[in-house]
């Protein structure tokens, strides 16, 4: 569900967004800039469905296992 937010800013600010993000994309624009900052994801949850899938897990497993024999054959 979405909300209505009125907020207020300089005018020089609100003719940089009107003119460099344009009209009817500023909402849209704040609200992917604040989310990271309001919105606090459950990460446990997000890592269990990433585990849950099965070519992203192989192809990581192989990427790590590559990884480690490239590692492997450096000297120090």
């Amino acid at each position: 569900m979405q909300k209505k937010l009125t907020i207020t800013v300089d005018e020089e600010v609100y003719k940089g967004l009107h003119k460099t993000i344009g009209p009817r994309k500023i909402s849209k624009f704040v609200q992917e800039l604040v989310r990271p900052y309001v919105v606090r994801p459950n990460l446990e949850l997000a890592y269990a469905e990433m585990a849950k899938d099965e070519k992203r897990e192989k192809e990581a497993m192989e990427w790590a296992e590559a990884t480690f024999k490239d590692i492997a054959h450096e000297t120090a």
